[in-house]
Order: structure tokens, then C-alpha cells, then sequence
């Protein structure tokens, strides 16, 4: 079993900096990608930042420029640094991690899983 343990949120004034952190435990092959999600009250999820193990990244418009995502791969761990934070920054943020599982099918294939974390409040005051 795989389980992501989030840490990190807080409260911040605007203009502040926040860095959340997102730790993979349990069996695995490998996680091809980890990235970082945001809900607001009566909004949909939406994906923030994701990272591949080669270290590509991508990120929605509105955090390009104040967002950065990195990940130790030596710690299966992914971070999320947010500087320049703004009010509608304002929200729950998940981690997510696309995982290998180490056993294989009839077939020799591995099977490939989506892990959520619990989530981590991050609330920007204007």
C-alpha cells in the first residue's frame, strides 16, 4: 500500500511564500510522476504543478512565474515552493502521485495506480 503524507500549509498574508512538501511511503517500482492539485470552496480540483521523475515539469497559467515544483527522487519526495502568494491562491492542496506497483500481471506489465494525499489548507489573507 502507498500512502502520500503532506505537510506545509499554513496561513499567509499576500505577497507571502509557503513551500509544501509530499512524502511517498510503502512498496513500490517506481512513481513515473507527482504533482500537486488545489480545490477552492465550490470550485472544481484543479491541477496546479506536476513533475515526472526526469524532472520535466508543467504548470497552470495563473502559478507560472510564483510556483516552482522539484522532487528528490532519492526520497520520494515532491515539493511545491509558492512565493508571491495571492488571496485566490486560497485553497486545499492535494498531492497526487502516479505509482508503479511492483507486482506484474499474467502479462509481465505493471500495474499503474493513482495515490492522493490527505490534503493541506493554504489560506492567503489579502
Amino acid at each position: 500500500q502507498v500512502q502520500l503524507v503532506e505537510s506545509g500549509g499554513g496561513l499567509v498574508q499576500a505577497g507571502g511564500s509557503l513551500r509544501l512538501s509530499c512524502a511517498a511511503s510503502g512498496s513500490f517500482f517506481s512513481i513515473p510522476a507527482m504533482g500537486w492539485y488545489r480545490q477552492a470552496p465550490g470550485k472544481q480540483r484543479e491541477l496546479v504543478a506536476a513533475i515526472t521523475s526526469g524532472g520535466d515539469t508543467n504548470y497552470v497559467d495563473s502559478v507560472k512565474g510564483r510556483f516552482t515544483i522539484s522532487r528528490d527522487n532519492t526520497k520520494n519526495t515532491v515539493y511545491l515552493q509558492m512565493n508571491n502568494l495571492k488571496p485566490e491562491d486560497t485553497a486545499v492542496y492535494y498531492c497526487n502521485a502516479k505509482v508503479m506497483l511492483i507486482v506484474k500481471d499474467f502479462w509481465g506489465r505493471r500495474t499503474q495506480v493513482t495515490v492522493w494525499g490527505q490534503g493541506t489548507q493554504v489560506t492567503v489573507s489579502s
